[in-house]
């Protein structure tokens, strides 16, 4: 007798599409339109296995899978096409074997459904309030990537976060911690990059008093300070070789000592490293430690840039304009659809943290209560990665190339409006203190200011 599946999903379609699917693989399927009725068959049956939607009249699926799970009955597999890091983690917390964001392809599906018949799934950790996260999408890329956090933050495996420079790596990294079983312990960051190499030792490891010159006293390293939690290492692809050999024998062994001690340190913390470089790439040249990559990579989450989830850019734009508004207490504003249209059409070099920094500086200096396409100003000028007079080299060109007109009085401008909105944006809109930063006199950034508006209007 072939197992039977059972599918719980208010949306009939979905229902029939997918019972097929699996009747066709050989499966006995029973559908139903809601908890309440499943619940209602379980007094009587039990399945082998169980689909559930999350979202539906009444009751959840995630409310019918902790019943389940208290019952020992599964295994069960969650769908949904709302899929965000908080409810795919729920649901592997309570107990769920996989996760299928709508849409799912049914050749996948099936395949999902044969591999969780054939395994034992793992008893669930206690389940405990969903914590919210900053990471925000729809698009089908993120989706994948909260089904990996969901999926990854209950073990204690090693994570290596890739992706462009501001797509939001701190992001998963936080949403790994909140989502584990350490999430009441420390969760510290350190930029390796950004610590001088003959100083990340210390930071890394501390030090004790007389270690070196300055050193009066005792001090904890990031290890230490992370202990039962999470430490979180941006940019470990700069990290110095020296120090890549210390930090392999402490993810090897567990221990290490302060610098300048003798005291030997035993450590309990969950590594995730972060980088937007090829580790491949620097170990193949030598600039890389191979073992300490293997240490690190043992679950890869890969952050696509924004220009592959353009989809998401109108709600992480709306989130941002909204968000800075209440921080810096301003009036709220809001996007036309045009000028969604045109953010969507945006490469975006510097990722998510580009588009925010954009939506910060529309919050403080963008005329009336609704932006327009005219006030983003240029692509470019949200961000230029490198060196801008290139930037400003290769436009030129193009322009003198193309006979266009007042190619000196445009450029002038938007460099005036640049500075100008950054100024405004780092200063909360303080315009003295905006003036002071730049050099120029209040009245002069005031001028400048008004003139731009009023050729824009």
């Amino acid at each position: 007798m072939s197992p039977e599946v059972w599918i719980v999903d208010d949306d009939r379609s979905i229902r029939f599409v997918l019972a097929e699917a699996l009747r066709e693989a050989g499966l006995d399927v029973r559908e139903f339109g809601d908890v309440a009725a499943a619940r209602a068959a379980l007094r009587d049956a039990r399945p082998a296995l169980l689909l559930t939607d999350v979202r539906m009249p009444g009751e959840d699926g995630l409310a019918l899978l902790g019943e389940l799970a208290a019952q020992g009955i599964g295994p069960v597999i969650v769908m949904s096409a709302y899929t965000d890091v908080a409810t795919t983690a729920a649901a592997y917390r309570a107990g769920a074997v996989d996760y299928l964001a709508k849409p799912f392809d049914l050749d996948h599906a099936v395949a999902v459904v044969h591999r969780a018949l054939t395994e034992q799934p793992a008893a669930p950790p206690p389940a405990a309030p969903p914590p919210t996260h900053a990471l925000l999408g729809e698009s089908a890329p993120m989706r994948e990537v909260f089904r990996l956090i969901g999926r990854v933050a209950a073990s204690d495996l090693n994570v290596l976060v890739t992706g462009e420079t501001g797509t939001g790596k701190e992001l998963v990294a936080r949403a790994l911690h909140e989502e584990s079983a350490r999430r009441a312990k420390p969760f510290v960051a350190l930029n390796t990059a950004a610590i001088p190499s003959e100083l990340l030792e210390s930071e890394l490891f501390g030090h004790e008093a007389g270690a070196f010159t300055g050193a009066t006293r005792r001090v904890a390293g990031r290890f230490e300070q992370a202990e039962g939690g999470t430490l979180f290492l941006d940019e470990i692809g700069d990290m110095p070789l020296a120090l890549q050999t210390r930090l392999l024998r402490v993810l090897a062994g567990g221990e290490f000592y302060r610098v300048g001690g003798r005291e030997l340190i035993r450590c309990n913390v969950r590594i995730v490293a972060a980088t937007h470089q090829d580790l491949d790439a620097r170990v193949a040249a030598g600039q890389f430690r191979a073992d300490l990559k293997h240490r690190l990579d043992v679950v890869r989450i890969e952050l696509p840039p924004l220009r592959a989830r353009r989809g998401d850019v109108p709600m992480l734009a709306r989130h941002f304009l909204a968000a800075a508004a209440q921080e810096l207490k301003l009036p709220p504003k809001r996007f036309s659809r045009a000028a969604l249209r045109a953010l969507e059409q945006r490469d975006f070099p510097g990722n998510v943290r580009e588009l925010e920094n954009l939506c910060r500086r529309l919050a403080v200096i963008a005329p009336g209560t609704e932006i327009q396409a005219g006030d983003l100003g240029p692509a470019g000028a949200t961000a230029v990665p490198g060196d801008w007079t290139r930037a400003l080299h290769d436009w030129a060109s193009r322009a003198l190339a193309r006979g266009e007109p007042d190619i000196h009085a445009r450029a002038r401008e938007a460099l005036d409006r640049t500075l100008l909105e950054a100024a405004l944006a780092a200063h909360g809109g303080h315009r003295q203190h905006a003036a002071a930063a730049l050099g120029v006199g209040r009245n002069t950034l005031t001028r400048k200011l008004g003139a731009s508006r009023k050729r824009r209007s």
